[in-house]
């Protein structure tokens, strides 16, 4: 008789919340209808990340009636990536699968992503084929990750989000990483491990609007750009090149005129020079002011998140 792969096994689902009042009853009940037909133990946890709206309230009735239900509760709004950093620390799972509470990444291809995890594989990220995304939304992410892998040495999977089973081996080695300025996408790719993929079709969201804001993006795409390439300092390097050209031949040209004999431009022309020389000054300032920052929040060594309380969980 063949034994089943999964005897004795808990799959650990992470979901974070963050304003998701409208969604969350439907969220967890489609979850646990698909993990508890396919699994003899597993466990939810939500991780509340400072909501404004009722969100948590909700949680606490559904956990109320369900032990397999579990709340980490934060004590502000950490941000998204802290969320899923935290739903692997409190994992308890021999496989951990992060995804959101929008109910755009669907809990019914838990099973396809576990499925590929008992035949070996470590790391099973969930491709989005087709997005129902607004046209910006999109093309802005179409644009970064193109970039993105212009830039990296380890490419990172396009259309490819925070969906994701993680083997518990691959869990404590990221739990391992104690960076601030998180890029989890990179992260899970630049950690290595066998690695599989499984496309699906990526919903709208049912209820309410995206709580990750323009500002947000660009925030994420930061940490992607400084934290996984050495683009921002090769830019530096070329503006430096650049300017030291520029010099040069401005030198030349002033040179050949007045031996010419005549006169070199007047204030408009030195004005621009200064304006053109003052930008890059400027902007390589700031390339350099982004790691010092980022340097700085890492000797600060603060903890990723603050927790409030947490449900169901055993007391230790």
């Amino acid at each position: 008789m063949k034994q089943n792969p999964l005897s004795g096994k808990m799959i650990s689902i992470v979901a974070p919340v963050y304003n998701e009042e409208a969604n969350i009853a439907v969220f967890v009940e489609r979850v646990v209808e698909v993990t508890k037909k396919n699994y003899e133990a597993y466990e939810l946890i939500l991780i509340n990340d400072g909501s404004k709206d009722s969100s948590l309230e909700k949680m606490l009735a559904i956990a109320a009636d369900n032990k397999n239900v579990k709340i980490v509760n934060f004590a502000r709004n950490f941000g998204h990536q802290s969320a899923i950093s935290a739903g692997w620390d409190f994992a308890q799972g021999d496989a951990v699968i992060t995804l959101d509470s929008d109910l755009q990444d669907q809990p019914e291809l838990i099973p396809e992503l576990v499925n590929k995890w008992t035949q070996g594989f470590q790391v099973v990220n969930a491709v989005r084929k087709t997005r129902k995304d607004g046209w910006l939304k999109r093309t802005t992410a179409k644009v970064f990750y193109k970039f993105l892998n212009s830039i990296l040495t380890s490419k990172i999977p396009e259309n490819v989000g925070d969906y994701r089973l993680l083997d518990k081996r691959v869990v404590d080695v990221l739990r391992q990483i104690t960076e601030r300025d998180r890029y989890i996408r990179g992260l899970t790719n630049w950690v290595g491990f066998r690695q599989a993929f499984v496309e699906f079709d990526r919903d709208k969201r049912i209820a309410g609007k995206t709580n990750y804001s323009i500002g947000k993006m660009f925030n994420l795409a930061l940490n992607g750009i400084f934290s996984f390439s050495d683009f921002p300092r090769k830019l530096a390097h070329l503006a430096w090149l650049f300017s030291v050209f520029i010099t040069m031949v401005l030198l030349v040209y002033a040179t050949v005129l007045h031996y010419m004999g005549i006169n070199t431009p007047g204030w408009t022309s030195q004005v621009f020079i200064m304006l053109c020389f003052s930008s890059i000054q400027l902007f390589l300032l700031a390339i350099v002011l982004e790691y010092v920052s980022r340097t700085y929040r890492e000797v600060q060594a603060r903890p990723l998140y603050v927790v409030a309380d947490k449900v169901n969980f055993d007391k230790k």
